[in-house]
């Protein structure tokens, strides 16, 4: 993966990001010969939420999983410009990107518990990672964290597939926190699951950012408004336009962001 140096004067993004978590420069994807990624150049805040909307298709999911090298696992997958986390390009030959997806979680659109207890579902990473410590107690700690400790305190040896989807929804996001990554990324984390389940969602992605940087994927465009610190409007490929959210929705610079954000197309 090569970088061409590209500076955010270059960009339509109009503000400075202070000790950016993520800096991004001139990031193009392939899968094969289809171009779904276009020099996309732009700072991510730590410990804020960012999210990223956009009509179906325009690549916001292929964007987020650029940020962990999760493309990395797709046949096909070409990769061009640089992703600095943290100061360091993840995309570099030196750098593992098992350990990247370790320090950078991904919670992802449908819950994909696995086929085992609650308690072995959190301790999973824990485990693999070669944690050492007090997994009772981290497992707890993490289960807390995800607010679903009450929940199921005393149920843990339950199957994960006995959760409701919501629950579910927030093991998967628990056992992401176990193994306390930097950054969590959520694609589409609300889309299968009914109001009240997404407010206890909202709820958790507002606890979470005092700790942990949160970029999310979501077609809804009032759930961006309502959980993020700043947006990113995709289409076909280009970021055309991030700034704080509540700028983006009142004072769109780009029409096709304000035509998309009044509804006229998506």
């Amino acid at each position: 993966m090569k970088g061409k140096g590209a500076s955010l004067a270059e960009t339509t993004q109009s503000f400075l990001v202070e000790n950016p978590i993520f800096e991004i420069r001139q990031l193009s994807v392939w899968y094969k010969a289809q171009q779904v990624l276009k020099d996309v150049t732009m700072d991510i805040p730590e410990k804020q939420v960012t999210a990223i909307i956009g009509p179906s298709g325009c690549g916001k999911s292929t964007f987020l999983r650029s940020l962990n090298r999760m493309n990395d696992l797709i046949p096909g997958m070409r990769a061009e410009g640089q992703v600095f986390f943290r100061g360091l390009n993840i995309y570099a030959r030196s750098v593992d990107p098992v350990e990247v997806r370790r320090r950078i979680g991904m919670v992802f659109q449908v819950p994909n518990p696995f086929p085992k207890s609650i308690f072995e579902n959190v301790a999973f990473g824990l485990r693999i990672n070669g944690f050492n410590g007090d997994l009772k107690a981290k497992v707890q700690w993490a289960l807390e964290r995800a607010a679903l400790w009450d929940e199921v305190k005393h149920c843990l040896h339950k199957s994960a597939f006995e959760l409701s989807g919501g629950q579910q929804q927030r093991l998967c996001i628990a056992r992401a926190l176990a193994v306390e990554p930097e950054v969590l990324l959520m694609d589409e984390p609300c889309s299968a699951l009914d109001p009240i389940a997404t407010a206890k969602i909202e709820d958790l992605i507002h606890e979470l950012k005092r700790e942990v940087t949160i970029v999310i994927v979501t077609h809804n465009m009032q759930q961006a408004a309502r959980i993020s610190d700043y947006t990113a409007f995709m289409f076909l490929g280009e970021v055309l336009e991030f700034a704080p959210t509540g700028l983006l929705f009142t004072k769109p610079k780009d029409p096709k962001t304000e035509a998309y954000l009044a509804g006229r197309f998506g």
